[in-house]
């Protein structure tokens, strides 16, 4: 497939794994969850997510404990949840999900990595119409389960479409599905190795290298910010 599609696809494996592992952002995503749901990740589905996803990448349960705490601690920090549109080099369309307890820092830094790397912030909203936000679980796939069958038996919790590669497999769905599609895997006992929700382009555009090189560049930038929780582009 060329040089160039294993460079975006290194890239985007890259740019995830980085998001992934860094334990800060994984703990407030499960503080944010049990404030939202309280600290029973029995009774709190997307805390109970939160800790999977965390587990996944290897938080010490200390971590994931402590990160549960904090969420009833007196003198804990009030996170919000905003999100920031934009174009970036070579008119990239990016869409940045922060999670912060200063939207005034957190908006200034976001804009000057667009505006330093020659982009800038659009409205809120402009770019909703360019991506389809999907819940996305990434599971194991049995050996004894047959994939159709297991489409079938997942449409009513939601289920768009499954993939499977060597090893695992990924179930779409709509975001609003996201706790049915998880818990009908729970339900049936697979084990779910991570689940998202996602921001996936309606129609990726593919970049020369040297235009992903300069993408590559305030992408970085954007994803070491500790306010930064996800970052969604229209890379193909």
């Amino acid at each position: 497939m060329g040089r160039a599609f294993e460079y975006r696809r290194a890239s985007k494996e890259k740019r995830w794994d980085k998001m992934s592992k860094l334990f800060p952002r994984l703990g407030k995503a499960i503080t944010l969850a049990a404030k939202e749901g309280g600290p029973d990740p029995d009774m709190n589905g997307k805390l109970r997510t939160a800790i999977q996803n965390a587990k996944a990448q290897n938080m010490p349960k200390d971590n994931i404990e402590s990160a549960i705490k904090r969420a009833s601690a007196k003198d804990a920090e009030t996170f919000v949840e905003v999100n920031y549109e934009g174009k970036g080099p070579h008119g990239v369309l990016v869409f940045v999900e922060c999670a912060t307890d200063n939207t005034t820092r957190t908006v200034a830094n976001v804009k000057s990595y667009f505006n330093k790397a020659g982009g800038s912030l659009v409205p809120t909203g402009s770019l909703e119409y360019m991506f389809s936000r999907k819940a996305v679980v990434e599971f194991e796939m049995p050996e004894d389960v047959d994939v159709e069958e297991l489409e079938l038996e997942l449409i009513d919790a939601g289920l768009e479409e499954i993939e499977v590669d060597e090893k695992n497999g990924f179930a779409y769905a709509d975001y609003t599905h996201f706790g049915s599609l998880t818990q009908a895997f729970e339900e049936k006992g697979i084990p779910v190795i991570k689940a998202n929700l996602k921001r996936i382009p309606n129609s990726p555009i593919d970049f020369s290298e040297e235009q992903l090189v300069d993408i590559e560049k305030m992408l970085d930038k954007i994803e070491d910010d500790d306010d930064i929780q996800a970052v969604f582009t229209n890379i193909n």
